[in-house]
Parts: structure tokens; sequence; C-alpha cells
């Protein structure tokens, strides 16, 4: 078996060659990945405080209903099924979404499958802190708002931030189901490179250098946020990184 690297600087028909087109594949997963992170900890955060929210007003108790739905539902259904409802069957439902670009909606789909596994993980961590940090903080006169934001949330952040760091590295992975519906990233970028070139061990295993070089920059990043967060004590440095 003779490899072909050569086979990346061939012109693929369009004015650019299949290497110049597999970083445009690299943008748009990490586009994907990055948007979708966004949506993930903006709308798993929210329902994770939601779901642990004390229970002492009528209002609170639909509230934490509501995030256990969202929860529920969004991790029950297969990441794949979940970006064909958005990209398929959505707009025909609502036809005002037909106007949303399908980058958009993938990155909703993907980002809403992600945030019920956050919202649960911060639930776990919140819930695991002594109560005496919130009564404590009742004490002293804060608000339910300033309780979250000043005592419970920065502990359960830093608590939750390892496994948090493997969902980080998931999602970036999950973004590459993203072809199914057309998107041009790295896995449809391979798919129709070796159909035009039939070198698909050169294709895979260059997708696959990129997917581990993402991954791993992902793995770093986080782990210096860890760092940079960690209070002595309560986070123990050495399991930094150790187990993503």
């Amino acid at each position: 078996m003779t490899l072909d690297w050569q086979v990346f600087l061939q012109d693929d028909g369009g004015g650019r060659t299949y290497l110049e087109w597999m970083f445009e594949a690299w943008g748009w997963t990490l586009s994907v990945a990055g948007s979708a992170w966004v949506v993930a900890m903006v709308s798993g955060c929210l329902m994770g405080v939601l779901r642990t929210l004390p229970q002492d007003t009528r209002l609170n108790v639909w509230l934490a209903r509501f995030a256990n739905a969202w929860v529920e539902l969004f991790r029950n259904i297969p990441v794949l099924v979940q970006i064909f409802l958005w990209y398929f069957v959505l707009p025909k439902v609502f036809p005002a979404m037909q106007q949303v670009p399908g980058f958009v909606l993938v990155v909703l789909g993907l980002g809403f499958f992600t945030s019920s596994r956050v919202a649960e993980m911060l639930r776990a961590g919140i819930q695991a802190m002594p109560r005496g940090q919130r009564y404590a903080a009742m004490a002293m006169g804060f608000t339910t708002w300033q309780t979250y934001r000043y005592v419970l949330l920065p502990i359960a952040f830093r608590t939750i931030w390892p496994p948090l760091t493997s969902e980080s590295m998931n999602l970036l992975k999950n973004s590459s189901v993203a072809f199914a519906v057309s998107i041009a990233e790295l896995t449809m970028y391979a798919m129709q490179v070796q159909e035009e070139t039939s070198r698909g061990i050169e294709v895979y295993l260059a997708v696959t250098a990129l997917y581990t070089v993402s991954a791993f920059a992902v793995n770093r990043v986080m782990a210096f946020v860890e760092r940079r967060m960690q209070i002595p004590g309560l986070v123990v440095a050495g399991n930094v990184g150790g187990g993503h």
C-alpha cells in the first residue's frame, strides 16, 4: 500500500485544491461546534439553575418542572434524530423557520442536545454542595439571584469543570452529524473527496488528525481555565485534564 499525499494538492474542479477545501471544511466544523457550545452553555446553565430553585413558590415549582421536561426531552432523543427534526420537520410545522439558515438549525439542534447534559451536570454540582452554603447566604440577606451568583454557581462550576471539559470535546465530535443535512464540515468533506479521488486512506487520516488536534486544543483550553479559577483546597490541581 502506497500513500499519495499529493492528492491534497490537486484541483477539485472549482479553482481550489483539496487541501484548501479541507481547511474550509475544518472552519465549518469549528464554527458549528463553537456556536453550539455557546447555545449549550447558556441554555444548559439556565435549566440547571431552574432545576435547583427552592420550591417555595408556585412559580419556582413550575419553572423546575419546565427545566426537568427540557432535560428529559433533549437527552432522550438521539442527536442525529434531533438534527433531522430541526432541519426537516420543524420548518414544515412552522413555515417561518424555512427562512432560517440550515447552519443555525444544526447549531440549535446540537446545542440543545448538549444543554440537557450541561443542565444535569450543573444540577448535580449545586446539589452536591453542603446546604449550609445556601443557608449562610440567606442569613446574610442575599436574594435568590445573589445566592446563585456569588455563592452556589462559582463553586459548582469549579466542581463540574472536568466533566464539562469532556462534554465540550464530545460536542466537537458530535458536530460531525451535520454532514447528514449537507453542512460542508469535515465529515462531509471526507466523504465527497474519497468518492472523487478514491484516496480514502489519505483523506480519512488527514481528517482524523484535524479532529484530534481540535479536541486536544479544547482539552488544553478548558484545563487552562480550570487552573486559573482553582481555589486551593477545593479542586486538586493534579486532576486537571487528567481524565479528559
